[in-house]
């Protein structure tokens, strides 16, 4: 026999080099409050159900609650235990004596750290909701600190329409506004008690689960023993949820890169959040959003590799599954950390106006303009865009912008071009004339701005 909590069918133990291996408590020690959460609500399950006697469950409570409070806020110290509740299980060993085995009754390691596991992603969720409503706040103080910043807006990285910058940067507001609700979304599903499936098969124990979950704050029970231990959609959905963040703040940042350029020269980034060059003293580098930039490829990869985990697995519980939560909880502080310093950045961006708005000086992207001014006069939409894409060409070969040519060049193209059409070729008269629902005209970006604060709280 040896002292592992399985150890009773042994007769020598395990290799070293395997115990290592092995061993998840490294990274799942961070669940100790969530295994103590668990296991006083299991004790005081087996209590109420008579499982146990009323004076064995108040011991377990006890010396339970009292792991917790000699353990905040840091938790435990890691020794040579393999897990987290072998470690719990020890401690409570050397509190109460043999009263501290009765624990365990009607509970298995596989269905007491699925729930470890979604109690820890709860909260991990309302952590990641936190920190995007603060970044949502962010884009909008810098939004409304640049109310009236005409740019230029891409399409292909290609010079489309002018818009405002306040309207490019409430963009980012709607996108962390949906990934707040897949956040949520997931967490309904994380937010179901697989305890008392027990190894994989439930148990004889007349256990009350009802009345764990209600304890636990889980909405709803798992109804299938089996599915309960076996399966890690919910860290999967999880991890989708922070993959689909990575990739709206590494888009965001590759901007900012470009933005913050020599060639663009659209903003200056807070120095902060950027670093210098150990040779060349003039540098300003765009650290913080390259690394943010980059690690969304690391959140994809816990995604994909969790994904790759489970495809092959035979029901119920694997020891793979053990590769869950050390690439999740990766993710959660890669995708909280990144949260962070993307925040940060936004509220000490500057935009350079004369800069966004030079770089329209002398372009093409009113040309839209010039075919829905034609199509507004009657001309199919067709027949204006071919002609507009004719004043384009004629200007490229002249060597100016649209807003270059005079009203006689225009008019070579049709008749129905009057003395008003140049005035609306202007950035600011092209963004102003924007003014369906959501679209980049001043008034609608205040009406943006507004329901964002809503939204947003």
């Amino acid at each position: 026999m040896t002292d592992k909590l399985w150890g009773g069918r042994f007769t020598s133990g395990v290799d070293a080099a395997l115990h290592q291996f092995q061993a998840s408590l490294p990274f799942d020690v961070r669940m100790w409050r969530e295994d103590l959460t668990a296991s006083i609500a299991h004790a005081r399950m087996l209590g109420s159900t008579g499982i146990l006697t009323a004076e064995d469950a108040a011991a377990l409570i006890a010396g339970l609650e009292g792991l917790c409070a000699a353990w905040a806020p840091n938790g435990p110290a890691v020794d040579a235990q393999e897990d987290i509740h072998s470690l719990v299980e020890s401690a409570l060993r050397a509190l109460l004596g043999p009263t501290a085995g009765k624990l365990h009754t009607a509970r298995s390691r596989n269905d007491q750290v699925c729930t470890d596991f979604r109690l820890y992603l709860r909260r991990g969720c309302d952590d990641l909701d936190a920190a995007l409503q603060t970044a949502q706040r962010a884009f909008i103080t810098c939004a409304e600190a640049h109310p009236d910043v005409v740019m230029p807006g891409f399409t292909h990285l290609q010079h489309a329409q002018p818009v405002l910058t306040a309207h490019h940067l409430l963009a980012y507001v709607w996108m962390l506004a949906r990934d707040r609700e897949r956040v949520a979304d997931a967490r309904r599903r994380i937010n179901r008690l697989p305890l008392g499936a027990a190894a994989l098969a439930g148990t004889k124990f007349p256990l009350d689960r009802q009345m764990v979950a209600d304890e636990l704050g889980f909405e709803a029970v798992l109804e299938n023993s089996l599915d309960a231990v076996a399966d890690r959609d919910f860290a999967v959905e999880f991890l989708a949820a922070c993959s689909l963040v990575m990739t709206h703040l590494s888009r965001f940042c590759e901007e900012l890169i470009l933005w913050a350029s020599q060639e663009f020269g659209w903003v200056d980034l807070p120095e902060g959040y950027c670093t210098g060059s150990s040779i060349m003293p003039q540098k300003k580098n765009p650290d913080g959003a390259e690394l943010i930039r980059g690690k969304a490829g690391r959140v994809y990869g816990h995604l994909l590799g969790l994904l790759t985990v489970l495809k092959g697995l035979p029901l119920a519980y694997n020891k793979d599954l053990q590769e869950d939560k050390e690439a999740t909880f990766d993710a959660l502080d890669t995708t909280l950390a990144c949260l962070e310093i993307t925040a940060g950045m936004v509220r000490g961006l500057k935009f350079r106006p004369a800069r966004t708005l030079g770089a329209l000086a002398h372009d093409m992207s009113a040309a839209t303009e010039i075919a829905d001014y034609l199509a507004s006069k009657g001309m199919p939409f067709r027949d204006a865009h071919h002609v507009s894409g004719e004043i384009v060409r004629y200007a490229e070969g002249r060597g100016v912008g649209l807003d270059g040519l005079t009203l006689d060049e225009l008019r070579r193209y049709s008749d129905l071009i009057d003395a008003d059409l140049p005035a609306l070729l202007t950035p600011q008269a092209v963004v102003n004339a924007k003014t369906s629902p959501g679209g980049t005209a001043p008034a609608r970006v205040r009406e943006q701005l507004a329901k964002a604060k809503a939204v947003v709280g």
